[in-house]
């Protein structure tokens, strides 16, 4: 979905995380990710570089916060992809953020694509599926909810939380 956001919703500044995980065939760095080692990842939590930071797979992820105070006080649309330890964290700093939980259509898909990506061992795949039992028993905690059925419809149903033109280009 957020490559999709990206291709066809420049209006819309995505937030690029940095990561300790390795990157994926064809991922680039500051495009995807900012890949980082441990010590620096340490460094910027140190620093209170970061908005919201977590462990995830047994990696950590975490929004730079510069650049989304940035956008934010320019009047950009923001969109951070982060998980819920991290949702929380952004709850807690900046209440008026307006958290949208994206769902699986079903159990039975999501394992579906975790299996079918063929990027994870079992044993990732395996802690993933827990995260994201805990994950949907918190569903409530987001202010909306969009079911990722299909890229395109998810996308658009994030674009009209969002209270955006169906035109990114309209109004300018």
């Amino acid at each position: 979905m957020v490559a999709h956001l990206r291709a066809t919703r420049p209006d819309v500044w995505l937030s690029v995380s940095a990561t300790t995980r390795r990157p994926r065939p064809g991922e680039t760095h500051g495009v995807e990710y900012f890949f980082v080692d441990h010590t620096e990842f340490a460094a910027m939590v140190e620093r209170g570089d970061l908005l919201e930071y977590a462990e995830f797979a047994g990696n950590f992820y975490g929004t730079p916060r510069g650049p989304v105070l940035e956008r934010l006080e320019a009047g950009t649309p923001v969109v951070l992809e982060i998980e819920l330890q991290g949702a929380r964290q952004v709850r807690a700093s900046m209440p008026e953020a307006f958290l949208v939980f994206l769902a699986p259509p079903s159990w039975d898909e999501l394992v579906r694509r975790l299996v079918g990506r063929g990027t994870e061992p079992a044993e990732v795949i395996a802690r993933r599926l827990e995260t994201a039992r805990v994950e949907l028993a918190a569903e409530s905690e987001f202010d909306a909810r969009v079911v990722n059925t299909t890229v395109e419809g998810a996308t658009q149903q994030l674009i009209d939380f969002m209270g955006l033109p169906t035109d990114p280009h309209a109004g300018s």
